[in-house]
């Protein structure tokens, strides 16, 4: 299957029966594989007149109670930011994909990683965080997906499966494990008639004397027990590395073929992933920075994560960079080269 198709079937397998959303490469597939099996699931489809009108209608039915799902590719996700910050505000289940694409603007449809900053600094407006997943190969696709609708439920709050063109497009095996229901607490806040009982209000409205701070300090609590919780990192190779190569999603592949390379070449290199890229795994950089360990980020785009590296360094060691943008893909090549660059340039620092 392709990294898309992963992406649809595993969401109704944990259940998503609302999916709205409108074309845009390179995601198309999966409203494609919504459009006819959440026909055979009892489910509803609808591709919607806008990105726009897809993230207010998921608004809509995760109100209502359905697990809803939506995607898009950059572009399309800067239109649903609006939505997205309505969602948090109104602490809403629903899970987004952004499957990234070369930008700004248009761009191109080459796969990219230069929407960092909008997932994990909260793109639209307010103080709010989205449950960031960074998934690198279909497997995490499938699991991650899954486990979004659960997190989503769980903290009542938007989670994002933050991939790109590459990983959407390609194909390669994995196993489509069954997804198992989670315990998770009752949706008593769902709009579903109110006879019988108190009704419900559902909103991000608030205009009280304070009562908005109040809201901001309960939404805040949340993200702090997220942070606390949730994050997700692969660590590989750090425990004697000189050097610890830092990557998300697709680079990250690229960057273990590279720290291979260079392990063969007798050159102590590692390679932390980070898996939620909010939560960011600061305090695992933090304690590695303390160990003396210097730090290379990779990115497919002009310098983004490397912001969250360097703060979670707090200059303890030394943080560099090697980026490719708008839709170029970085090689094992252009890693290992920048590596012996680094050597190079800190060899030649030491002896003078």
């Amino acid at each position: 299957m392709k990294g898309n198709e992963v992406i649809a079937e595993a969401a109704i397998q944990a259940g998503c029966r609302f999916y709205a959303g409108y074309p845009i490469t390179p995601q198309n597939e999966i409203p494609e594989y919504m459009s006819w099996r959440m026909e055979e699931v009892g489910g509803v489809f609808i591709q919607a007149e806008s990105e726009l009108a897809a993230i207010n209608m998921v608004f809509g039915a995760s109100a209502a109670g359905a697990r809803a799902m939506t995607s898009s590719s950059s572009p399309g996700i800067s239109l649903k930011q609006e939505g997205i910050s309505y969602l948090a505000g109104a602490e809403l289940p629903a899970v987004i994909v952004n499957m990234q694409r070369g930008g700004p603007g248009l761009g191109n449809i080459s796969g990219s990683q230069q929407d960092y900053f909008q997932a994990v600094k909260g793109g639209g407006h307010g103080d709010y965080k989205l449950l960031v997943y960074a998934p690198n190969c279909h497997q995490e696709l499938w699991e991650l997906t899954m486990k979004a609708f659960d997190k989503a439920d769980e903290y009542r709050n938007p989670v994002m499966i933050l991939a790109d063109g590459v990983i959407g497009q390609m194909m390669e095996p994995f196993v489509p494990n069954p997804y198992v229901p989670k315990k998770l607490p009752p949706k008593d806040w769902v709009l579903d008639g109110c006879k019988g009982r108190p009704p419900r209000v559902i909103k991000s409205l608030y205009l009280g004397e304070g009562e908005l701070e109040r809201h901001n300090l309960k939404l805040f609590k949340k993200y702090s027990l997220m942070k606390e919780k949730e994050v997700m990192y692969e660590e590989i190779n750090t425990e004697d590395a000189e050097l610890i190569i830092v990557a998300f999603g697709i680079a990250s592949r690229v960057s273990y073929t590279a720290m291979q390379m260079l392990r063969d070449k007798g050159f102590r290199v590692g390679l932390l992933r980070p898996i939620t890229l909010f939560p960011f795994p600061e305090k695992r950089i933090e304690a590695l920075s303390m160990e003396q360990k210097n730090f290379l980020v990779v990115e497919l785009n002009m310098g983004q994560m490397v912001e969250d590296v360097r703060l979670s360094v707090n200059g303890r060691s030394e943080v560099y960079f090697y980026g490719r943008a708008g839709g170029s893909m970085v090689t094992q090549d252009e890693i290992v080269n920048k590596v012996l660059e680094i050597y190079e340039t800190v060899s030649t620092r030491l002896s003078l």
